[in-house]
């Protein structure tokens, strides 16, 4: 359980912020970029669900998107040699293969009722799937970020997996969404020669 009394602390005031374990880091490790990127990508995810229906198909998938961005941040910031934490029974909160094949199980459901891509797709359509868009794109970010730090310290492979999993369902999601609104909006390549 998580207990904020205090909003400020003041012992990041020197550049570092304290992992799980309690050992600290720069903020500008790559580890905490990838934090980071997390983070905001879990924003634009809520940003979207915020133009859906919260009891709706859609809005139940996002609401459990980021409480695995959550577990995902915070087994980014949990060393690998670490085995306890915070979480069901104290262990480490880890990415888990069942995350994974959840997220693969909508993808694959959802797609089954879309045509097949026959060209690439423009970023937009409704307001929820622009913005999830917007979230797709800084989740790739976020990988690309996380690969770069498990190049310094090693990080759970699932995490990185959960992650490039992550960019296809919210795609798949977008696509979902726009197809119920009259369709993706398709890239027409030099069209305005």
């Amino acid at each position: 359980m998580v207990k904020l009394n205090k909003i400020y602390t003041r012992t990041g005031d020197d550049g570092t912020t304290g992992l799980v374990d309690g050992s600290r880091i720069a903020k500008s490790a790559p580890l905490m970029a990838a934090i980071g990127d997390v983070d905001e990508a879990n924003s634009w995810v809520g940003l979207a669900a915020a133009a859906l229906n919260p009891d709706g198909e859609h809005g139940r998938m996002l609401g459990r998107i980021q409480n695995e961005l959550f577990d995902l941040g915070a087994d980014l910031a949990t060393p690998p040699d670490i085995q306890f934490g915070f979480g069901p029974h104290d262990m480490a909160l880890r990415i888990v293969p069942s995350q994974i094949a959840r997220l693969e199980d909508e993808i694959d459901r959802m797609n089954d009722d879309l045509e097949a891509l026959t060209s690439f797709i423009l970023p937009g359509g409704t307001e929820a799937a622009a913005r999830l868009h917007l979230a797709r794109a800084v989740t790739r970010r976020a990988e690309r970020s996380a690969v770069a730090a498990d190049a310094e310290r090693d990080l759970n492979p699932l995490a990185l997996t959960y992650l490039n999993r992550l960019s296809d369902h919210l795609f798949v999601v977008t696509r979902h969404i726009n197809a119920a609104a009259g369709g993706d909006i398709l890239w027409k390549p030099g069209a305005t020669r």
